[in-house]
């Protein structure tokens, strides 16, 4: 990497990989600092700077085992705006990494902003950074975190959340947004604008825009073995199982299992993955040109008129009626 005026960068930042990191998250973030980095979109870094860093160095997998060669973290992380802790399909690995926490409290203490880049927001969180700090978690890995950091205030409705002093995105794409919000910060609108036509995009999603995930957070209390169960189904929607094969997940009897979601939730389970596959109904009318019939179908309903039937009495409106109101352009 070529460095050229490090005194002048507007933003700098350390990325940390840890195994197992998800490529599109780190990959999406950094090439948006690249396009933002140089004029010429020579992939200079001239007014955004970087430095890719591992514990100890050498080549990092990511989830898909495409190697990443880094360099050793450093002792200080002084002099970077920013450490971003990328994490992928390693997360639920507990064992204690002293370094790695030594490093994010170092910063932390020295006024480096730290970002959660996927689920290295278990590494932030494990960190002790918790506090009254919100973290934006991909709803895939909601109940591997709640488990781990119960304490922690958890936001699913967001891609990603800015603490001020910590920063955690849920990943995959939603990193590109996440990069773009602080070249914007850094750098100005119209270096973002410069990146976004660069990549064809044609907007920077706000972090308000919500996760698409189709079920409502459990109360606090609720059994985790209906957590567990939320959580398979959540994952299942384009291939829904019956309830006995969500009891057999949850290693409990399917009549035990009706009574926790009714007394948890005041819903069999059917009635609530029911809702889940009317919210993905929803979402896939929203956007795409999927027809009727196929969401139907995608979303387990045995044909049209039980889809229909079943979305109005929900939402009030036929499908066909939603998506108009949804999108006049395709009236």
């Amino acid at each position: 990497m070529t460095k050229t005026r490090e005194s002048s960068f507007e933003l700098r930042i350390a990325f940390i990989l840890q195994n197992k990191f998800t490529l599109a998250a780190f990959s999406g973030f950094i090439d948006a600092l690249r396009l933002a980095a140089d004029d010429a979109a020579k992939s200079r870094q001239i007014r955004v700077g970087w430095d890719v860093y591992s514990l100890s160095g050498g080549p990092v997998h990511a989830s898909c085992g495409v190697a990443i060669t880094t360099l050793p973290a450093p002792r200080d992380p002084a002099g970077f705006d920013y450490v971003a802790v990328c994490g992928g399909n390693s997360f639920d690995d507990d064992t204690p990494a002293p370094a790695l926490m030594h490093f994010i409290r170092s910063a932390h203490g020295n006024g480096v902003g730290l970002l959660g880049i996927c689920t290295g927001s278990f590494a932030l969180a494990r960190a002790g950074l918790i506090d009254a700090r919100r973290y934006c978690i991909h709803w895939n890995v909601l109940e591997a975190f709640k488990s781990r950091f119960p304490r922690a205030q958890i936001s699913l409705d967001r891609i990603f959340v800015d603490e001020g002093d910590v920063i955690t995105c849920a990943g995959s794409t939603a990193a590109i947004d996440l990069a773009l919000y602080l070249i914007v910060r850094h750098c100005g609108s119209e270096r973002a604008r410069q990146v976004m036509r660069h990549m064809m995009l044609t907007s920077m999603r706000p972090a308000s825009v919500p996760q698409a995930h189709f079920f409502q957070l459990p109360p606090d209390g609720t059994d985790s073995r209906v957590r567990k169960a939320l959580h398979f189904m959540e994952q299942q929607l384009d291939q829904p199982p019956n309830n006995l094969a969500i009891a057999r997940y949850c290693a409990i009897s399917h009549r035990q299992l009706e009574r926790l979601f009714r007394a948890n939730l005041g819903q069999t389970i059917g009635q609530t993955f029911r809702n889940m596959r009317l919210n993905y109904g929803r979402y896939l009318l929203s956007g795409g040109s999927l027809t009727v019939m196929e969401i139907a179908n995608i979303t387990g309903f045995a044909d049209t008129a039980h889809f229909s039937r079943e979305f109005r009495k929900t939402f009030g409106d036929t499908p066909s009626a939603f998506r108009a109101l949804e999108r006049p352009d395709q009236r």
